[in-house]
């Protein structure tokens, strides 16, 4: 009975190692700016299956999540968190989507763009008086 007990014990206990070596956690960028955005960047990253839980810091803008890796995908998490109206570091929400949150939850979108108007105007210095 004592034996029976143990293999079973050690086989619940593998179980359990099994599940919990599957968990991940990851760290995305997220734009936001206050609580409200907070509880709407964590709850989209919640309705990814595999989440297991998601704290997005708003001084840092990043959201750190655990998931389940072979049920969810760090993908999904960036859509989700995007169709909530957040830009991640690799998905940008739709304008219409973005426009829809509240005035304190709109963050600035020019970053992206100023960087790259920079990029831009460095890639043709030397060129002004060449015509296209």
């Amino acid at each position: 009975m004592k034996t029976k007990m143990l293999s079973l014990a050690s086989m619940f206990l593998l179980g359990t190692m099994t599940v919990f070596g599957q968990a991940k956690t990851e760290k995305i960028e997220v734009k936001g700016n206050c609580s409200m955005c907070e509880r709407r960047i964590e709850k989209a990253a919640n309705t990814v299956e595999g989440v297991t839980d998601a704290q997005w810091n708003k001084k840092t803008k990043v959201l750190a999540f655990t998931f389940n890796s072979n049920k969810g995908k760090v993908d999904q998490v960036h859509k989700a968190v995007a169709k909530a109206g957040h830009d991640t570091d690799k998905v940008k929400a739709s304008k219409e989507t973005y426009d829809k949150l509240p005035n304190c939850c709109q963050y600035d979108r020019t970053e992206a763009k100023k960087g790259s108007e920079t990029k831009g105007h460095k890639e043709h210095k030397g060129h002004e008086g060449h015509q296209m």
